[in-house]
């Protein structure tokens, strides 16, 4: 396992390879099952953070809690919710990488698999949470890399808003069950 500081080394030397003004020998480029797992290292991280520092914290000393309308509640965001708005935002840059959060038990039909790739990857990760489902589609012209990754629930706040979302398919989940998936999308050369 890396650690936060091998982590950020990792990416500021991705940041350097982005970045260079000569071209990168192909031997130099990284793997996208590498980049994947970086990037899924950090959305993760970010989330724990979220979701044990500031949701839970705040909740538990009754400062601000966490609800699904928070932008007209002015609450906080969900941890799902923090992800979706992080990933949008990453759209935005029009990078090509792409996450989102899945689950054979969405609360919202958005959030069900799109493919049968990721049906799969989802039943995978289920089974075998420690390991990443991957491969390569294709998108009309365009090919990509996808890793899907089990999305474990980390605290209370996970199980709780899901054990009892009116919408939501499935009331029983604990803390740490496999809640669903993150799919990673990552964009391929030509």
């Amino acid at each position: 396992m890396v650690s936060r500081v091998g982590l950020i080394v990792l990416m500021a030397g991705l940041v350097g390879v982005v970045m260079a003004a000569k071209p990168v020998p192909p031997q130099a480029t990284i793997a996208p099952e590498v980049v994947a797992d970086y990037v899924h290292a950090v959305i993760e991280a970010d989330r724990a953070v979220y979701t044990r520092h500031v949701v839970d914290r705040l909740s538990a000393k009754g400062v601000l809690t966490a609800s699904e309308h928070w932008d007209v509640q002015n609450t906080l965001l969900l941890p799902a919710q923090f992800l979706n708005e992080s990933a949008r935002l990453v759209a935005k840059k029009e990078q090509g990488i792409r996450y989102r959060l899945v689950s054979l038990w969405p609360i919202y039909e958005r959030n069900g698999p799109a493919t049968e790739f990721e049906r799969a990857g989802l039943k995978a990760v289920l089974k075998e949470p420690g390991k990443t489902f991957t491969g390569f589609v294709e998108s009309g012209q365009r090919r990509f890399f996808q890793a899907i990754y089990a999305d474990v629930a980390v605290s209370q706040a996970c199980v709780g808003c899901h054990n009892t979302h009116p919408s939501s398919p499935r009331r029983d989940f604990k803390e740490k069950d496999v809640m669903g998936g993150i799919v990673i999308t990552i964009p391929l050369s030509r």
